[in-house]
């Protein structure tokens, strides 16, 4: 994950401003997940400069928010707006919380940009209660327009880390086969294609890698 994570340092101070772009996309991505985590317990994997963090943070009981960037941690704690949100620099494959302790995990624009996201998805279902919600918003690239192919060009020239380029049937399939069952899902108009998915436990555990 080291050279995952030096990328995102290099580019933390820029990150907020790289967002702007798709805020419209975001206010659709908050009006669909502050019913979700109402009152509850909610960690963020991938939470980057924090900004869906401190946006539910008022909603919710209690917000981990982490990422494997220690720069992007330190932009996101010069402005924490609620005492109910932690940030902290953690490892999605290895995290140090106990079973079954969220109501709702958010890993967001995320599984789409680290090697063996099935191995993030392991990790998550270890963490969240039997009963959580996974919501898991990804960029769909398979379905990129022209435009979007040209950026996505541009991005991969200075090092942005993609490592699946999925289409929402394809990203659906893949969150099923690795035992999550999809409740919610809608594409949202941003960048690039932005797939929002609420998902639930399967019954069957997926298999450990």
């Amino acid at each position: 994950m080291k050279k995952h994570s030096d990328f995102w340092d290099r580019n933390a101070k820029l990150y907020d401003r790289f967002m702007r772009k798709d805020q419209t996309a975001y206010a659709q991505m908050y009006q669909l997940l502050r019913p979700v985590v109402c009152h509850k317990t909610v960690l963020e994997l991938a939470s980057g400069t924090g900004l869906i963090a401190k946006n539910i943070a008022g909603w919710a009981s209690r917000v981990e928010a982490t990422d494997a960037s220690a720069e992007m941690i330190a932009q996101a704690k010069r402005d924490k707006p609620s005492d109910k949100l932690c940030f902290s620099v953690q490892d999605m494959f290895h995290l140090p919380y106990a079973d079954r302790s969220f109501d709702v995990v958010i890993v967001s624009n995320a599984l789409h940009i680290v090697p063996q996201p099935e191995k993030a998805l392991q990790e998550i279902w270890r963490v969240l209660k039997d009963d959580g919600v996974l919501v898991a918003p990804t960029f769909t690239h398979a379905e990129n327009a022209l435009s979007g192919k040209i950026r996505a060009f541009f991005m991969k020239l200075v090092g942005f880390p993609l490592h699946s380029k999925w289409s929402k049937e394809k990203y659906l399939a893949f969150l099923q086969e690795n035992g999550w069952a999809v409740q919610k899902s809608a594409v949202l108009k941003a960048s690039f294609p932005l797939c929002y998915v609420e998902c639930k436990k399967a019954q069957k555990e997926p298999a450990a890698l």
